[in-house]
């Protein structure tokens, strides 16, 4: 198999991001599992692949089931997965104190319990074909911090560790680990975020685009899918058989300050 034809396993696909990544990788020749939570929001994904003349299918899973994910292997069978993007996420605005723990626990459920449980379900079958790439979805909030965000920070800078420790121990097969780190990409996640920001911060949302958002960005500019793709690009292909533990930020110079 050519590394321009890989099966990859999205999580999160129904909307934003994963939605976008999976459109633009099926438009380069690879297959797309696209996995959601809401199975109706996989499917559109699919048909949008589908009108584009791409390859992909739908599957409902909760990835922080592990049945759930058993199931859907189940349905793959002896189909290979040679890529995995731990996309799925959500977010929640609020300052510590007010913090729902119930919250907590779901951002850190999906985002950091769902990684490991999907690593480890995908990994023996790609120890088995000699080959796989596993790429974790992190974002600038891997990097830095910002207020109102505990727990998605908290996710997202646990998940460059447990990319680290995954790294080292695939380092005998040509199996890899990174984590793309992007700034803001106008997503609908995004988008509530602006909402959510405006009410805790007493702002406008025009005011969060530019002054919480992009005025830590020299570059001034959100984030695209084709942007991210391009990076999940290289690092499923042969070249970067040497690049595991990485963590590879897309933040318009955010951290270069």
């Amino acid at each position: 198999m050519k590394h321009h034809d890989r099966n990859i396993l999205i999580t999160g696909a129904g909307s934003g991001l994963g939605r976008g990544i999976g459109a633009t990788l099926a438009r380069a020749g690879h297959t797309i599992f696209a996995t959601d939570l809401n199975l109706d929001a996989a499917e559109e994904t699919v048909k949008q692949i589908h009108a584009a003349g791409g390859h992909a299918s739908a599957f409902a899973l909760d990835v922080t089931s592990e049945e759930s994910i058993g199931q859907l292997l189940a349905e793959l069978g002896d189909t290979r997965v040679d890529v995995l993007i731990n996309n799925a996420g959500l977010q929640h605005v609020a300052g510590i104190e007010e913090y729902p723990v119930e919250k907590w626990d779901l951002l850190n459920d999906v985002m950091l319990k769902g990684t490991f449980l999907m690593t480890r379900a995908v990994l023996p079958g790609m120890r088995a074909h000699h080959f796989g790439r596993i790429i974790h979805i992190g974002s600038i909030h891997s990097l830095i911090a910002s207020p109102y965000k505990s727990a998605y920070t908290a996710a997202k800078h646990a998940l460059l560790g447990f990319s680290k420790v995954l790294a080292l121990e695939t380092g005998g097969v040509d199996i890899t680990s990174n984590t793309i780190c992007p700034a803001y990409i106008r997503t609908p996640l995004v988008d509530a975020q602006i909402a959510g920001q405006a009410r805790t911060r007493g702002i406008s949302e025009d005011e969060v685009i530019d002054k919480v958002m992009l005025a830590p960005m020299p570059k001034k500019a959100f984030i695209t899918f084709e942007e991210v793709a391009a990076a999940i690009e290289y690092l499923i292909s042969p070249l970067a058989r040497n690049v595991t533990g990485q963590a590879i930020a897309i933040d318009g110079g955010w951290t270069a300050q």
